[in-house]
């Protein structure tokens, strides 16, 4: 079956949240160990829609497979910039689905006028790091012993992709 990349929707709310846990519940890549409650994700991705953030899901099917978004910073001073992230459910995963994903969705965020999109992406996930160093962030710092889970430590690093052009025109 086809994978497709579109905007979430209300109607994608219960496979994001069936996503979103199936990732945490794995205990690697998110700091959350299970997803909210589905009320809370609904209540999210209603504000996402609303406020038109830029959040992008991989579906086949019905099914969820992914999503990637990146949230803008409301504080004056930070409204150039935004938060992202993303994650693909196991079994979809290095099979290109994440580059087509974040490649997307960043390039809806600039155009929409973001210059600067940050992300924290544990040390253990080399993967992702590499993902993301191949559409141009860059590593900014570390933050070390972020996490200590299950007996192990994990850094946090901390990534960061910038619109040079549009930065020097503000």
């Amino acid at each position: 079956m086809t994978i497709t990349i579109k905007p979430i929707a209300m109607k994608h709310a219960k496979a994001f949240h069936q996503a979103l846990d199936q990732v945490a519940r794995e205990r690697r890549y998110l700091l959350l160990l299970e997803a909210p409650p589905l009320e809370q994700i609904e209540q999210l991705v209603r504000y996402n829609i609303e406020r038109e953030v830029v959040h992008f899901v991989a579906l086949e099917g019905r099914t969820m497979v992914g999503w990637c978004d990146i949230r803008p910073y409301t504080l004056p001073g930070l409204t150039h910039a935004g938060e992202m992230g993303m994650a693909v459910v196991a079994g979809y995963r290095r099979r290109g689905l994440g580059y087509r994903l974040l490649e997307t969705t960043v390039t809806k965020a600039l155009a929409n006028g973001l210059t600067r999109i940050e992300l924290e992406v544990f040390a253990s996930n080399q993967p992702a790091k590499a993902l993301y160093e191949k559409l141009g962030f860059e590593q900014e710092g570390v933050k070390r012993k972020a996490r200590y889970l299950d007996g192990v430590w994990d850094d946090l690093i901390m990534m960061a992709l910038l619109n040079e052009e549009a930065g020097s025109k503000a």
